[in-house]
């Protein structure tokens, strides 16, 4: 655990994904019953430095397009579920740090699709057309990419996961992963050839969060991963030698991984693993992503430094 999240992990808000969703839910009924006042919610960066800075905060509230009640449906309960275990195999606090940085990366992306419009478009005319150009523009800088950072996020994680394409063909995850991956890529290019770079900026800037956590993270957050393994080996022997790690007084649960108990946090759950020969016993945040214990497998690997 670093020391920012030990300092300020009590802040991560926990079920950030059911929170996102009341939000949207919120939103559609906003359209439901004043389709236009969604206009003075987007995230419009020319409003917001005239003044209108709940906008900074309500973009978020602004829903995915969709006319098909039952797709809606269908496609909040999906993220719901994805998000939901994201979060419990990566923990509260550093699945909060990934929608966050998705947020603040598309607000920076708005702000910075401003400067580039007064450069391009030096004389754009009368504060009226600009004020209705930017309003536009904002409608490009919404949740959408950043709910499809999170499915990039799952196939990244779960990549042997199985989905059922069009309800019917059963589908890696990955594979999916990769071929919106691709997708998005041709449709940044063709937007920015077309001249509709707003939406290039915008795509950019909120797939921006999966970006860092698959050139910076893959491999440490990822179940399986080497780095993960090396740490998750290391903190067993710890662990099965009772080095305490600092901590004092008698506990019923303790973490094989990251050595917390119910003392350290109250809530947690604690469960022993089936598949590890050996009593070892993970928290809630570790439970799905530790390497497994074998008698035998690490002989010789358990001394400091490995």
């Amino acid at each position: 655990m670093s020391g920012f999240e030990r300092r300020f992990g009590k802040y991560a808000i926990r079920n950030l994904t059911g929170v996102l969703i009341l939000c949207y839910v919120a939103g559609y009924i906003i359209e439901m019953i004043n389709p236009a006042f969604i206009n003075y919610l987007t995230l419009n960066p020319y409003a917001i430095l005239h003044g209108q800075i709940w906008r900074l905060l309500t973009w978020v509230i602004v829903p995915p397009s969709s006319s098909n009640f039952i797709f809606t449906l269908i496609m909040l309960f999906f993220y719901f579920s994805i998000g939901t275990q994201l979060e419990r195999v990566w923990g509260t606090y550093n699945y909060n740090v990934y929608m966050f940085l998705g947020f603040l990366f598309t607000i920076a992306g708005a702000f910075l699709m401003l400067g580039i419009s007064y450069l391009v478009y030096p004389g754009i005319g009368t504060s009226e057309s600009v004020a209705k150009y930017f309003m536009v523009s904002a409608g490009f800088f919404s949740t959408y990419y950043v709910n499809m950072s999170i499915f990039l996020a799952y196939a990244a994680t779960f990549p042997d996961s199985v989905v059922l394409f069009m309800f019917i063909i059963p589908l890696k995850v990955k594979w999916l992963g990769i071929i919106y991956a691709v997708f998005l890529l041709y449709q940044g290019i063709s937007y920015i050839s077309s001249g509709i770079w707003q939406i290039a900026i915008a795509m950019a800037a909120s797939l921006l969060n999966f970006l860092i956590y698959w050139l910076k993270s893959r491999g440490v957050i990822r179940p399986g991963g080497i780095k993960q393994n090396v740490k998750n080996m290391n903190n067993a022997r710890r662990f099965r030698q009772g080095v305490s790690s600092g901590m004092s007084g008698i506990t019923k649960h303790k973490c094989a991984i990251c050595g917390r108990t119910e003392a350290d946090s109250p809530n947690m759950q604690f469960r022993f693993c089936s598949k590890c020969e050996g009593n070892y016993e993970y928290c809630e945040e570790h439970l799905y992503t530790h390497k497994h214990v074998k008698i035998g497998d690490y002989t010789g690997q358990w001394s400091d430094g490995q």
